[in-house]
């Protein structure tokens, strides 16, 4: 029997549903619980809803039961003709044909880049590593082939032998075709041909719920949504025939049923971006293409279910289940698509998506440093940009945000104008005239504790700090609790490791997602929580103490958490930050109360090349000693599936308090 974890939501006395998890494998992983304690951490952590359906879920699976939900063979449906939809009238996309979109027609040399290897067979993996790609079913790195007549359910999401499947899942996103769109618009040229013919050699080399593409959901949904884009784009031109129409509309119509009759697995099992995903492209299916036999059935429960998945996964104060900046960055963009579409095609979603969708342009934007857009690299980060529509580099928020608040609020969320407006011309608005342009009101001094997710921020003119101290409702990601992140000057000075790989060697794994690769404490050896299979931890931290003061000299903020449970002795973690407003300096504070004598305190930093150099480093311990720095060797993953070497800064003790300040020199 498997078993799985989720957590026991106790709001409103209902039950939330979270993650996956195999017992026997977490038995021989996590040698520190025995199976009394792992199976009360599955008990407390799930609840009975998620405990049953993963428990049918993969009995259906082993019986055979879930092949025949979803069939290899489907008769071919006839649907509205090509001509039909293109005089239609009755629905609305951002865009209707090549000559709609309302944006100056310029060619830069990084579009030309990346249409050129487009066309050439390259794609842009994980929004950084060009890699050229054979077909639809081998693995880029591994060269492992996957089975394309093997169906869906028995396929493998982890297999050391075949290598991580994102790779293999990338190029199907059809993420690569706007790139080829946005070519064609600011040139003038026509490569619908290519586009199609590559719609149509996906549709035949995979046949339905067979091969890898139909593992996942999500990517099922992102390709639709692609589709979708690509089909409206070249609405007029030449490249659609009938055949061709019908062709694309039958692959289309049998992947929605697909998501339709798997949805469960993403509101129960998984419930992150996900099901955000799946739930909009039904109700997009549903709504743009009105033609087909299950259209209303999908509008409207896609719309329902897209409106409880928003107000459930984004928090009251706008912070994300997720924990996680770039998938927060993912969801905000799903929303923007749902809330754009629906008006215009004068459909109303609930005005609890509206104020999710604020409270997250909010919160991201509060964390953003604003010479360079970015945001900390905090959280799991796995590349995904779904829509990526300017020249802007990936970890730039602008684009999305700026739309966002064009979407939202009718107005320019940035004063100059820069290459993220194009963004916003996809979605239907007029950038032509960009001296039009208003902005925002930016504020350069503010500090905000954002206390539903843990998030203390605080920006002036030259500096950045953000801190982590939250409680988990939802599943963690990654230990990486009282986690300090520093901006200077637009360099990210004391930064999170980031995320690397989700399939990799267990060190690997343990290193990035791990306490190790954060700016907080470790205990000896230990992470905060237990490392479980996967994504999965165990001992989360139920409960925090977060609060600030502030006044003409300084921010002071303090947080308490639970820490290493797992350990025992009701251990935890205090730490106060003190940021000195009139110079560059911090000091951190760091306390473990309950702390075992035999294990060390190591307090671990993370610095950039420019820190090294530019950082003056005092710590000393709850005797006022000195405490020297030791270098140790770490990594640094700016891009999913890039890594490079650093040097880590530890301040170890065997007591339980360290007092270290940092101060900028340069």
């Amino acid at each position: 029997m498997y078993f799985f974890t989720c957590i026991n939501c106790k709001e409103k006395q209902k039950t939330c549903i979270r993650i996956s998890i195999d017992v026997p494998t977490v038995y021989r992983r996590s040698h520190e619980m025995n199976k009394l304690t792992q199976l009360y951490q599955i008990w407390k952590n799930m609840g009975t809803r998620y405990l049953v359906f993963r428990a049918k879920y993969e009995w259906r699976r082993r019986t055979g039961k879930l092949k025949k939900t979803f069939p290899v063979h489907a008769d071919t449906l006839r649907f509205a003709s090509l001509d039909d939809w293109r005089t239609s009238s009755t629905t609305h996309f951002f865009f209707e044909g090549r000559d709609a979109v309302l944006l100056p027609r310029e060619i830069t040399p990084a579009l030309k880049e990346r249409a050129d290897r487009v066309l050439a067979g390259e794609i842009l993996f994980f929004s950084h590593q060009w890699k050229k790609v054979k077909d639809w079913h081998t693995h880029p790195v591994s060269g492992y082939v996957y089975d394309k007549t093997l169906h869906w359910s028995a396929i493998a999401d982890i297999d050391p032998v075949a290598g991580d499947i994102k790779y293999v899942w990338e190029k199907a996103r059809f993420s690569f075709v706007l790139d080829v769109v946005r070519y064609d618009y600011h040139s003038g040229e026509n490569h619908g041909e290519w586009i199609v013919t590559q719609i149509l050699s996906w549709i035949q080399d995979n046949p339905l719920n067979q091969g890898p593409h139909y593992r996942c959901s999500q990517e099922t949904s992102l390709r639709i949504m692609n589709w979708m884009f690509a089909l409206h784009f070249y609405k007029y031109s030449n490249c659609l025939t009938e055949e061709r129409w019908q062709l694309i509309h039958n692959a289309i119509y049998r992947q929605l049923e697909h998501v339709f009759d798997n949805i469960e697995f993403s509101r129960i099992a998984v419930r992150n971006n996900h099901a955000i995903s799946e739930c909009l492209a039904l109700y997009l299916g549903g709504l743009l293409f009105p033609f087909y036999p299950a259209s209303k059935k999908w509008k409207v429960l896609g719309k329902r279910w897209l409106q409880e998945e928003i107000t459930y996964q984004v928090y009251t104060d706008g912070t994300y289940l997720q924990f996680s900046m770039n998938y927060h960055r993912v969801a905000l963009q799903l929303m923007s698509w749902a809330i754009r579409l629906s008006e215009l095609n004068k459909e109303e979603l609930s005005e609890g998506v509206y104020s999710r969708a604020r409270k997250s342009l909010h919160f991201l934007h509060a964390c953003q440093e604003q010479t360079t857009g970015q945001l900390p690299n905090y959280g799991n980060n796995d590349g995904a940009w779904f829509f990526p529509l300017s020249d802007t580099a990936f970890r730039d928020y602008r684009p999305l945000l700026n739309t966002a608040s064009l979407i939202l609020d009718k107005k320019n969320l940035y004063p100059q104008s820069g290459s993220w407006l194009e963004d916003a011309a996809w979605y239907g608005f007029d950038v032509r005239r960009r001296e039009r342009a208003t902005a925002a009101t930016i504020e350069k001094n503010t500090t905000e504790l954002f206390k539903r997710g843990g998030y203390f921020v605080h920006q002036d003119a030259l500096s950045l700090t953000m801190m982590r101290c939250g409680a988990y409702k939802d599943r963690p990601g990654q230990a990486d609790n009282m986690h300090l992140d520093i901006w200077i000057k637009g360099e990210n000075i004391l930064r999170d490791a980031g995320s690397y790989l989700y399939n990799t060697d267990e060190q690997t794994i343990r290193y990035f997602a791990g306490t190790r690769g954060h700016n907080t404490v470790m205990l000896g050896d230990h992470d905060q929580m237990l490392k479980g299979p996967r994504f999965i931890w165990w001992y989360w931290t139920k409960w925090k103490e977060a609060d600030f003061k502030e006044d003409e000299e300084k921010i002071i903020w303090k947080g308490t958490i639970p820490v290493f449970m797992q350990l025992g002795g009701n251990i935890q973690h205090v730490r106060k930050v003190t940021k000195w407003k009139k110079e560059l300096a911090w000091e951190i504070e760091d306390e473990l109360i309950n702390k075992p004598s035999a294990l060390p305190m190591i307090q671990r930093w993370h610095p950039s090349e420019v820190a090294h150099a530019s950082l003056i480093w005092t710590c000393k311990d709850l005797d006022g000693n000195v405490v020297s720095a030791t270098s140790e060797e770490g990594w640094y993953s700016s891009f999913y599936g890039t890594k490079e070497k650093i040097k880590d800064i530890a301040f170890t003790t065997v007591g339980n308090k360290l007092f270290t300040r940092i101060e900028w020199k340069a």
